[in-house]
C-alpha cells in the first residue's frame, strides 16, 4: 500500500493566523491550538485524525498539545500523533511546536501517576517513543503532587531539558501557591516556567479569579486555555437538548448534570448576543477568551474538519464594544 503524500499549504503562515508571545522567551504560539484530548484515540478514525491535524497545519495551527493519558486508551493520542509524524509530518518537524504531559495515571503500582522523578522520567520516555520524536518541545507536569516534595518534581523538570528531551517546561492547573514555588525554583535554575496551563472560559473563570493569570503574567510565563467550550457546553450544541453524538450523550468527562436550567439561561442569553455579533456561540466565546492579552493561545478540540474550520474563525472576531462586554456579564451572571 503506498503510503499518501501530503504536502502543506504553502501559504499556511498566510492563512488568517495570528501568534502571541509566550511570557518572556523567544516562542510564539498560534491564537489557536490544536489539542488531542478527544478525537484522536484508538477507538476514533485515524483517517478523520490525519484529515484534521493536516487542515489545522494548513491553516498555521504549529502547535498540538497531548499528554500521555490522552485516548482513549491511555497513550493513543500520542500514537496517533507519532504516525502521523511518520507518514506525513516528520520533514516539517521544526516547524511544530509539540506538547506533552505526565501526572494522571498510566500504569499500575506507585509509580504510575502523580510527580515522582521515576513517574515523570518513565512517562517521557515511553511518550517519546509513541509520538516518534527526539524531544518535545515542551514538557508539562499535568497535576500538582501534595505528597512528592516540589523540589523532586521540579528538579526532574529542570532535567528533562537539560537532558535535550524537553526545550520548555510548563505546569498545568497548579494552585496558586505551589505554581509560586514553581516559578522561583525554575528560574533559580536557569529553566524558567514557559507557561501555565489552565480552564477558562466564559462561564468558568477560575485562573482569573484566583490571581492565576495575572500571577503567571508577572513570573514571565505565558498562560494557554483549555476547555475554552466548556467542553461543549458554550459550542451551541445543548441549546435544543442532547445531541445523540454529544459528550454527554456519550458519558465522557462532561455529565448530564452540568446542564442545569441556570446553565441553559446563561447559554442561551450568550447565543442571542453572538447572534446580533453576526457570530455562532463558539465563535463568540473563543473571541472573548482571545480578547484578553494575558493569553497566549487557546487550545481547541474538533471532531471533524468543519467543526475545526467554524472555530478557526474567531479569529476573524470582531472587537467587543464595552456594551457587549458588559451585556456578556450580565448573561453569565444570570
Amino acid at each position: 500500500m503506498t503510503t499518501p503524500t501530503y504536502t502543506p499549504d504553502a501559504q499556511r503562515y498566510e492563512n488568517g493566523m495570528k501568534y502571541r508571545r509566550c511570557g518572556k522567551s523567544g516562542i510564539l504560539l498560534p491564537e489557536i491550538s490544536l489539542g488531542f484530548w478527544h478525537n484522536f484515540g484508538d477507538v476514533d478514525s485515524f483517517a478523520n485524525a490525519e484529515e484534521m491535524v493536516h487542515y489545522a497545519f494548513d491553516h498555521g495551527v504549529c502547535h498540538f498539545d497531548l499528554a500521555n493519558n490522552y485516548g482513549p486508551s491511555s497513550g493513543s493520542a500520542e500514537k496517533t500523533l507519532g504516525r502521523i509524524m511518520q507518514r506525513s509530518l516528520q520533514p516539517y518537524r521544526d516547524e511544530l511546536f509539540i506538547s506533552t504531559k505526565a501526572g494522571y495515571d498510566m500504569w499500575p503500582g506507585p509509580y504510575g501517576s502523580w510527580g515522582s522523578r521515576k513517574n515523570l522520567m518513565a512517562s517521557l520516555d515511553q511518550s517519546l517513543q509513541r509520538m516518534n520524536l527526539a524531544y518535545v518541545d515542551l514538557f508539562y507536569s499535568h497535576r500538582y503532587d501534595p505528597n512528592t516534595p516540589l523540589e523532586e518534581t521540579l528538579q526532574t523538570l529542570v532535567d528533562v531539558v537539560r537532558m535535550g528531551k524537553a526545550l520548555y517546561i510548563g505546569i498545568s492547573r497548579w494552585p496558586r501557591e505551589a505554581a509560586q514555588v514553581a516559578y522561583r525554583y525554575l528560574a533559580a535554575h536557569d529553566v524558567p516556567c514557559l507557561i501555565y496551563q489552565g480552564r477558562y472560559n466564559l462561564i468558568d473563570r477560575e485562573p482569573q479569579e484566583t490571581g492565576i493569570m495575572d500571577q503567571a503574567q508577572e513570573n514571565g510565563a505565558g498562560f494557554i486555555v483549555f476547555s475554552p467550550l466548556a467542553q461543549g457546553l458554550l459550542a451551541g450544541r445543548y441549546i435544543d437538548g442532547i445531541p445523540d453524538d454529544s459528550r454527554i450523550a456519550h458519558g465522557g468527562h462532561l455529565k448530564k448534570e452540568a446542564l442545569t436550567d441556570k446553565r441553559r439561561l446563561q447559554i442561551d442569553a450568550l447565543r442571542l448576543i453572538a447572534e446580533r455579533r453576526g457570530q455562532s456561540l463558539a465563535e463568540m466565546s473563543l473571541g472573548w477568551i482571545l480578547n484578553d492579552k494575558r493569553v497566549t493561545s487557546v487550545i481547541i478540540g474538533a471532531s471533524s474538519v468543519a467543526q475545526m474550520q467554524k472555530n478557526l474563525g474567531a479569529l476573524q472576531s470582531p472587537p467587543f464594544s464595552p456594551e457587549e462586554l458588559q451585556e456578556i456579564e450580565v448573561a453569565c451572571s444570570l
